[in-house]
């Protein structure tokens, strides 16, 4: 086994233990992946200020996320087909955060459903992250699912009305499971520890839905469903109705202008995350820590506001809260951490972020995450609102 230290060794790990197709729908963006590159090199240019002769005891990386305690700001970012990086991924991804005292957000395109994460998890609280259907009634029950479930915080995703084109798919034919083409099987053929965990599993299929929605049966069916079934219509108007069905905290993801801002505080949500879908939608659209100076100077004191794209250590989240986000979201770092190596690899993600926010915090000047701000960076290499 290498020595595991950062973010990319879990990548390099996971890309060969993973099938192409669920490594590739992870580790992609849509058309030329100009803002997938993006979101990652962006926090890059921005410098910190290295200060000494500080007292560095006593450091805590610790604060709260929409009223919740957490150990460090940085929460599990909803990703679909987790279960597909490893057997019951979402369960055992579920479990890691659990540990380490951070939120898990299950993706309503998840492979294990809400009812299997709550049970393997003892009930323990976490997020779930709603797309929104035309058929209404499913997500009316959708969110009766995840009331009874306990989760804690529901993530109303609003920047996937329609999917954006993301060629590795297309050419890689993705499905889950995925479909037995010579090409297929000679790729599983090469990643024994994944195929004899997925042998181990019955959990295979989109586990939300089939069997929760009239006609939608088996994978066939489902593949069908889905496809008429994202809502081009979804407005503002919908959020208002989704929060009231809800009535608990509400934090809305999508958001990248400050118009959008202003609408979300408006419409009562209790966080927003600026976010353009990991790079997955639309392509040439600004990076998360760009976009994130301007949302906060427009509506930060209104809102909540935490971001996601591009966070591979710990030094690019305490960039992000220098600059006005109180709490992250990781995806890709932590998908790698579990194709590499399952539970532990999460742990692993988690463990190698913590250590990098709270060394470079100390090394800024500072032991509390909560006194952070735009002091740390150094004037003209970060993003600005102006």
């Amino acid at each position: 086994m290498p020595v595991i230290t950062t973010i990319e060794d879990l990548r390099v790990l996971a890309q060969k233990r993973v099938p192409r197709m669920f490594y590739d729908y992870a580790d992609s963006g849509s058309w030329t992946e100009s803002t997938y590159r993006a979101n990652s090199a962006d926090f890059q240019t921005i410098k910190l200020r290295q200060r000494v002769a500080v007292n560095m005891e006593n450091r805590s990386t610790a604060t709260t996320m929409v009223g919740q305690n957490v150990a460090m700001p940085v929460a599990i970012a909803p990703t679909g087909l987790t279960g597909m990086q490893h057997a019951d991924g979402e369960i055992l991804a579920a479990r890691a955060a659990k540990k380490f005292g951070i939120p898990f957000t299950l993706s309503t395109m998840s492979i294990c459903s809400i009812e299997d994460v709550a049970a393997e998890t003892g009930n323990h609280p976490f997020w779930f992250q709603l797309y929104v259907m035309k058929d209404r009634d499913f997500i009316e029950r959708l969110i009766d699912r995840a009331k009874a479930a306990n989760c804690s915080a529901l993530v109303l995703t609003l920047d996937l009305q329609i999917l954006g084109q993301r060629h590795k798919d297309l050419k890689n034919g993705l499905s889950a499971p995925p479909k037995l083409t010579i090409a297929n099987i000679l790729n599983m053929m090469t990643k024994p520890r994944w195929g004899l965990g997925m042998l181990g599993t019955k959990r295979h299929g989109f586990g939300n839905i089939v069997g929760h929605v009239k006609g939608v049966e088996n994978m066939g069916s489902l593949s069908e469903w889905t496809a008429k079934q994202f809502d081009p219509g979804l407005n503002w108007g919908d959020v208002e109705w989704i929060k009231k069905r809800w009535g608990g905290k509400l934090i809305l993801k999508g958001i990248q202008d400050v118009e959008d801002a202003r609408l979300a505080v408006n419409s009562g949500a209790d966080a927003l995350i600026v976010s353009n879908h990991g790079g997955r939608q639309l392509d040439g659209a600004e990076s998360s820590i760009r976009a994130l100076p301007h949302i906060v100077d427009a509506v930060g004191k209104e809102i909540e506001i935490h971001m996601d794209g591009g966070i591979r250590s710990g030094q690019d989240v305490l960039k992000a809260r220098a600059l006005g986000a109180q709490g992250t979201y990781i995806g890709r770092a932590f998908l790698y951490g579990l194709g590499a190596m399952g539970e532990a690899g999460v742990t692993k993600a988690l463990e190698i972020i913590h250590r990098e926010l709270d060394l470079t915090m100390a090394f800024c000047g500072h032991t509390n995450f909560k006194t952070l701000d735009k002091g740390i960076l150094l004037p003209g290499t970060y993003p600005t609102a102006e």
